[in-house]
């Protein structure tokens, strides 16, 4: 029962990465976006947390994505007077994404993700070597 428990709670943490890889996808997705009008706000960053949750029938805890929350820091702003996005001064708002920390983040998450599929290979492993023993 406990390799199923390991096996178990490494998906959860399979799935918790899968999500956070697609929340900072889109936040990649929009580094270069403008706001739909002048003086609109454009994209804003989003960040992903996580939640522990006890799973009942295996009697674990295991991870969740939890609540994906806008970044509060302000907008990155360029001086481009013509820009169709530009305020009455010449500003235009760019996201407050910063590609190289998405970037970084990615790499991160995508280890994390490696690192729970390692987990349940060896599970897998324990246990087709475990069933070999019990067969001789």
């Amino acid at each position: 029962m406990d390799f199923l428990k390991s096996i178990a709670i490494a998906a959860s943490g399979l799935r918790a990465q899968a999500g956070r890889m697609r929340v900072i996808s889109e936040n990649i997705a929009n580094a270069d976006s403008t706001a739909p009008r002048p003086g609109a706000d454009p994209y804003r960053r989003k960040i992903p947390t996580f939640r522990t949750e006890v799973d009942r029938a295996l009697g674990a805890q295991v991870v969740m994505l939890g609540r994906v929350k806008p970044d509060q820091t302000d907008f990155r702003q360029k001086y481009e007077p013509g820009h169709p996005s530009a305020d009455a001064n010449g500003n235009v708002k760019y996201p407050n994404v910063n590609s190289l920390v998405e970037m970084t983040d990615l790499k991160e998450a995508q280890r994390s993700y490696e690192a729970n599929i390692n987990v349940i290979s060896a599970s897998r492993r324990m246990i087709q070597r475990t069933i070999e023993i019990l067969k001789s």
